[in-house]
């Protein structure tokens, strides 16, 4: 279990093939990695991945052929959102995360609107039931609250607001249109469309 709030900006530096799927390092010096061990969990753009390896500067985790088809941005060598596993006791300073991906968005905007960042995705249309205004939705592992929703041909679109901070401490200062980005939908809005459904 995650919260969103992103806890350093890592870097994948080498991937070797493990079978159908990827063995990946991630560079994080700025991670407090001291506290990390084999068998722990690190959410890497909102995916949860299992720690098979790790030093003072970097980790190495395995990612399945399904987490692949299933993601975006961990079969290359950029720039990633680090989260640690939220412990019993931790604050929730986010939202409630599992990181579990439920899509893969395309950013179709990205503009600076006075100090903060207009921000707006197209969504996979499986996932627009799940979307709502002042809702809660995690972006490549950070939690953010959608200003608007708009569902269209393709999909359904989001609007967020990226404040600075935000955009200084995550990957977002990186971001350009038509980059990909890893979905996951609120999960109390999960259980409310499954409880609507049974309903009916």
């Amino acid at each position: 279990m995650f919260t969103g709030i992103i806890q350093a900006v890592g870097r994948i530096r080498d991937n070797e093939e493990l079978g159908d799927g990827l063995r990946i390092k991630v560079e994080a010096p700025t991670m407090q990695l001291d506290s990390v061990k084999i068998g722990d969990s690190i959410a890497i753009n909102g995916a949860c991945m299992t720690v098979v390896e790790v030093d003072d500067r970097y980790f190495k985790v395995e990612v399945s052929a399904e987490s692949l088809n299933k993601t975006a941005n961990l079969d290359g060598w950029g720039h990633v959102n680090l989260e640690k596993a939220l412990r019993v006791g931790d604050r929730l300073d986010g939202h409630i995360v599992s990181g579990h991906v439920d899509g893969v968005g395309e950013i179709e905007l990205f503009e600076k609107q006075a100090e903060s960042y207009r921000l707006v995705i197209r969504c996979p249309m499986k996932l627009g039931k799940f979307l709502a205004y002042k809702g809660s939705i995690a972006v490549d592992g950070v939690s953010l609250t959608i200003n608007s929703v708009e569902d269209v041909p393709a999909g359904t679109r989001v609007s967020i607001n990226i404040i600075p901070h935000t955009f200084e401490n995550t990957i977002f200062k990186y971001a350009k249109v038509r980059d990909l980005v890893n979905i996951e939908v609120d999960t109390i809005a999960r259980y409310v469309e499954r409880m609507n459904s049974l309903s009916h």
